[in-house]
This record gives structure tokens, sequence and C-alpha cells, in this order.
């Protein structure tokens, strides 16, 4: 099954690719019809390029000086002409998706070999484990995020807070984009989003999963009950398949671990260890990476020490920054 998505990935990948390369070069085509100027500078360009490589050959390297002067000169003068044109310098160059792989899929490593671009990777993991958890990333962003549906009442005698519903959603957003920013940095914490239903705990972590995964980063987004309960199973089942290592492998390094619902699992001793695994494994930073997890739950911080071990909430209650969601449920209002 993984083989059969990773080639129908790769399928889209170059499809893209070609297309991309294609309106390139219908573009220049048109351009240089309307502007032969600029094909001749191109051709001059394509001439030296051969004339270089013909005299590094040969071992002629009096010429090499002269014809890289000649190549600085037609690119400027090919720029300023461009510029001269209203037209931007990329215009000629593939529009890939992917500027990194250049829509390949894959990134050369330092010496030899290649790795999967982390746009192929976090496609593979939506693919096979996010699935539909994370697919409204492009309505649920930065962007999109709309504070005026919050009250902006401050009513300590119901939510037993100072501050009103707005307010608080706003001062956790920026709190969002600075962990998005220091996201590299290994003495920045994890969050930990608690509230009850409908108050934009997972709307919040579609906006972070996106801009990371805009960075290169990958995402792996579980609930709590279906985290668990396939890690159980990867260590129960002796004839283990390729999904459920890979699955396991990419919990503890993902770059982001998002685990919603948490306290919705039915507990018991095995799963309590798990997640112990899971949490402190991946503050380890295990190879010099950095991994971050969000935790979203109903359950306040003395709660989670209740229901847990306390190992499990200490690692929390010191490692985690604690937001905290209140207001009314937004599921009957217009999106956040």
């Amino acid at each position: 099954m993984a083989s059969e998505i990773l080639s129908t990935l790769l399928l889209e990948y170059e499809q893209k690719k070609r297309k991309a390369e294609l309106d390139a070069e219908n573009r220049k085509t048109a351009l240089y019809t309307k502007f032969p100027e600029l094909e001749e500078i191109e051709e001059k360009l394509n001439n030296i390029a051969i004339n270089t490589a013909k005299n590094i050959l040969n071992g002629n390297s009096s010429s090499l000086d002269s014809l890289n002067n000649n190549v600085i000169l037609l690119k400027k003068k090919k720029e300023e002409l461009l510029k001269k044109l209203n037209i931007p310098d990329n215009y000629l160059e593939p529009n890939y998706d992917c500027k990194i792989c250049k829509d390949t899929g894959y990134i050369q490593n330092e010496g030899y070999g290649s790795s999967f671009c982390p746009c192929l990777k976090q496609k593979l993991l939506d693919i096979s484990y996010n699935k539909s958890n994370i697919s409204n990333l492009k309505q649920e962003n930065f962007d999109t995020f709309n504070a005026n549906i919050f009250s902006d009442k401050a009513e300590p005698e119901k939510y037993n807070m100072k501050i009103s519903p707005r307010k608080n959603i706003l001062s956790i957003k920026q709190k969002c984009i600075e962990f998005v920013e220091n996201f590299d940095n290994p003495e920045s914490k994890n969050l930990l989003f608690t509230g009850n239903t409908g108050l934009g705990k997972t709307f919040m972590s579609n906006c972070i999963a996106n801009e990371l995964i805009k960075k290169g980063k990958n995402v792996l987004y579980q609930t709590a009950p279906v985290l668990l309960e396939t890690v159980i199973d990867e260590k129960m089942n002796k004839y283990r398949n390729s999904y459920q290592e890979d699955f396991y492998k990419n919990v503890l390094e993902a770059d982001l671990l998002i685990i919603d619902d948490l306290g919705t699992e039915y507990i018991n001793s095995m799963k309590l260890s798990e997640l112990f695994t899971i949490l402190n494994t991946r503050l380890l930073n295990l190879n010099n990476k950095v991994t971050k997890t969000i935790i979203s739950t109903n359950l306040n911080i003395n709660n989670i020490f209740k229901n847990y071990e306390e190992r499990i909430g200490s690692r929390i209650a010191g490692f985690y920054d604690i937001y905290y969601f209140f207001g009314d449920d937004l599921r009957f209002r217009k999106k956040i």
C-alpha cells in the first residue's frame, strides 16, 4: 500500500513538473516572438556556454575570462531589457509548486544520495495518517482568523476570567505566531490548549500546522484515542507491517505532533505508559532534531494530574505553555 501511494504521488509530481516547465516554455516562446532581442541574447548565452565547455575540454583556459565577461554583460543587458518591459525576472522560470525540490519530490543530501522533500513527506503523512484531520488548512489559517466573533465583554462571574474572550483569543493567537517563529529553538516550549469544545482549539492548531508546513516542516495529526490504539496495536502485533512501523516512527519523529481530544480515550496502564514514552521521547529532541507537540483537551491541568500519572502531568506542566480557551460555543456561529 505504501509503495502504491508513493508511486501515485511521484506520478503527480512528474505531471506537475512537466506542466510548470511547459508553461514556462510557452511564456518564453510568446515573449521572444514579441521581443526578438531577448531571444538573440538567449542564443548568445547558449553559444557562450557551448564554447566554454569546449575550451575546458580542450584545456584552453586563456579565453575563459573573456567568455565570462561576455556572460555578465549579456545577463545585465537581459535584466535591463526585462525591467524596461516591466517583466519580472522569474517570468521565464518554471513556476514549481515546491521551490525546494522543483516538483521532483526529492532533495539532494550533502555528498551523495537524496531524501524525501518535506513537501512529499507531508503528503505521505496526510494520505496515510492525517486523512481529513487537517484537510481544512486552506480555510483555517491566520489569514482567515476572525476575532470579532468572540465576545468583547468580560464576564468574570461566567468564565472566572477578568478579560474578554476576544482579548484572550488575540493573546493566544500572538503566542501561536511566536511558537511558529521560534519553532527551531529547543528552549521554546510545547503547547497545551485547554477549554470546552467549540472554542477554536482545533482551528488554532491548524493555523500553526499551516505555517509550519509552509516552512518545510512535517505535521502529524491524530486524536488521542486513535493515536494510542494504533501504537498499542503496533506493539502487540508481532506480525508488524510497514504501515504500523512507519506510524510509530513518525509519531516520535514528526516535526510537529498534534494530539487532539486528549481525555476522550479509554485509559489503561499500557496507554499511560505509551503516552508518557511519546511525550518524553519528543521532549528529548533525539538526533539533534527539534520536535514539538501540541495537545488539545477539554481537561484543565489539575484534571490531567488527576486522570493521568504524575509523571505525565509533570512533563506537561513543566514543558508546555498552557492556554485556556473560553467563551460561547462557536460551532453555532460563523467560523473563526
